[in-house]
This record gives C-alpha cells, structure tokens and sequence, in this order.
C-alpha cells in the first residue's frame, strides 16, 4: 500500500512540474510550486524523514509561496516572450537530465543495509548515542552533538543569507506609522477586509505558534528541532501579517527586534561552544556543562536548537518585512 501511495505521489509530482514549466501565468506557477512542495513533503514522510519533511512543509509550502508572491507583486503576471535562444536552453536541460540518469545507476538500492552511508559512521552513533547523549530522538543527537559543527555552519550560512538578501532588497525602516494611519492606510491592512481568510487565520495562528514551540522543545523527543520550529513560528507570524497587516505584525516584533533575535541565536550557539572551552574541554563539547557528562549533552543541545529557532525565525520575518516594504512598481 506505501509503495502504490508514494508511485502515485510520485506521479502527481511529475505532473505538477510539468504544469509548472509550461504555463505562462506566474501566479498559477506559484500556487503550482507550493502545491509541489506539499507533495515532496508528503514523500519525505514517506521516507520516514519527518523532520524535513516539517520544515518542507513550513518552508516551501507556506513562506517561500509568500516571498513568490511579493516578488511577483513586483514584476509581470505573465512570462515574458520566449527569446531566441530556446534550443540551447532545451539542450542544457537534456544534457542535465541525463547526467542526473546517469548518476542515479550508481546509487545503491533504496534501504540496502549495505549502503556505503550505513557502513561508515552511522553504526557508531547509532551504538553510542545512548552511552554519551541518551535522548530518544537520535536524528537531534547527530546534528546537535555529534555533528554541531555542521549545525553551526548551517546557522551562519542562514544567518548570513539574511544578511544578503536584506542588502539587494535594500530595505530600509522607514517612518514610523501610528495606528490611526494604518487604519486609513488600504495598503497597510492585507486581508483584513476579506472576512472568511480573517477568522481562518485567526484561529489557526495560536496553534500554529504553539505547536511550534512545540516542535522546539520537544525535538530530542520526536521529529523536530530549532530549524522546524522556527520556520513555524514564521509562518505563523507572517499568516498574521496577510490578514491583519504589516504594520501590526511589527508592533509585536519590530525589525530592530528581529536584528537583535536573529543576531542572538547564533552568538547563543557559539557561547555554548565558547563555554565548553572555558570549562576545560572542546569546542562544542557539551559534556562539561553538568556535573553529569549527560545531562551537560542535554542541556547544550536545548541551548543550541533554541539559539538555531531564534535565528532562523528572525532571518525568515526580515525576510518578508523586506518584501513587503518595496514599493509596488
């Protein structure tokens, strides 16, 4: 039954990506992207990928279709006329299409135990997380400990893609706007005249939020972690936004309160490796922040995924403020 339900998974994500590339409308293109995403999310659980497939799901179904969305606010509805290159665009497309044929010969069955990624490290964590880190989610054991420096490269990678995409967009904060503007201002209210996307929302935003810091602090329990979490907690922000307007979402999070989240969440999981070193041990060593070499493992990964959440959570709101504060042209 999995297998029949993910060929027809499948067969609905290659329908949509052909639908994608052929139609000319940009807004339908979009709409078809988040519903593309949506499938792959259903193929990640599928593969027992829970974790991905939450933050697929919170990323490029919900906040990637919306930062579309302002950029297509920006630009034409319709593509524009093909130019006269088309052929060499078809070729390229061929030519990557078969290379990745070609590589995928080469990939070892789907499950084999044989699998060169099962015989190199995975073993060894999967037979010392509980020794050194014991919490049942082993997924959260890898990427927080045993792998955190990845993890931390991760966090600055997203921390400065922010950054990047902040300067091309050249948002600056402009005047502060009191409540009787926003309330005279139709450009300032999204959705809010729209009454049906009004009450959804406002009923789905709070359990949005909370099963968001849900996803936080219950990540060494289940599927879930700070890059979940935060793109939750985005998403839920930025679904505010939409129905009750811009201006309200920043009375809750100002932008200078965004700065200085996105900027406390990484410098959060950089003192905890600092503060590894400080004790007499490595950086990144979590052992050494209890008493008990566990339950400094414990504590360290709580510390580091909220500092993952908060960083994530700022880059992705700043993100859309900066979207949503170009003028329309």
């Amino acid at each position: 039954m999995t297998i029949l339900f993910g060929a027809f998974l499948l067969t609905l994500l290659v329908i949509t990506a052909v639908a994608i590339v052929r139609t000319k409308n940009l807004f339908v293109a979009v709409m078809l992207l988040g519903i593309f995403s949506l499938l792959i999310a259903a193929n990640f659980f599928l593969l027992d990928a829970a974790d991905v497939a939450l933050t697929e799901a919170a990323v490029g179904a919900g906040i990637s279709t919306v930062l579309f969305l302002g950029a297509l606010a920006l630009t034409s509805e319709h593509e524009r006329v093909a130019t006269r290159h088309r052929g060499l665009s078809v070729a390229v497309v061929v030519c990557a299409t078969l290379v990745v044929l070609y590589a995928t010969f080469d990939k070892p069955t789907f499950g084999d135990p044989n699998a060169p990624v099962h015989q190199h490290v995975t073993p060894w964590y999967l037979a010392n997380e509980r020794q050194f880190i014991d919490i049942p989610n082993v997924v959260t054991a890898i990427l927080g400990s045993f792998r955190g420096y990845d993890t931390l490269g991760e966090v600055f990678v997203v921390f400065t893609a922010g950054i990047g995409v902040l300067f091309l967009l050249s948002a600056r904060p402009g005047r502060k706007t009191t409540r009787r503007e926003t309330e005279n201002d139709d450009s300032a209210i999204g959705l809010r005249e729209n009454l049906i996307p009004r009450v959804v929302a406002r009923l789905l935003v709070p359990f949005i939020l909370l099963f968001g810091l849900y996803v936080q602090f219950h990540g060494e329990y289940g599927p879930g972690g700070g890059f979940q979490a935060g793109a939750l907690i985005a998403a839920a922000l930025i679904l505010y936004a939409l129905v009750e307007g811009e201006a309200r979402t920043l009375e809750v999070l100002p932008r200078n309160a965004l700065i200085a989240l996105t900027a406390a969440g990484a410098l959060l999981y950089g003192s905890v490796g600092l503060a590894g070193m400080l004790l007499g041990s490595e950086f990144l060593n979590y052992s050494v922040l209890a008493a008990e070499p566990v339950s400094g493992q414990q504590i360290g990964i709580i510390l580091i995924e909220a500092g993952v959440g908060m960083t994530v959570t700022g880059v992705l709101l700043l993100i859309f403020h900066a979207f949503a504060a170009r003028d329309q042209v």
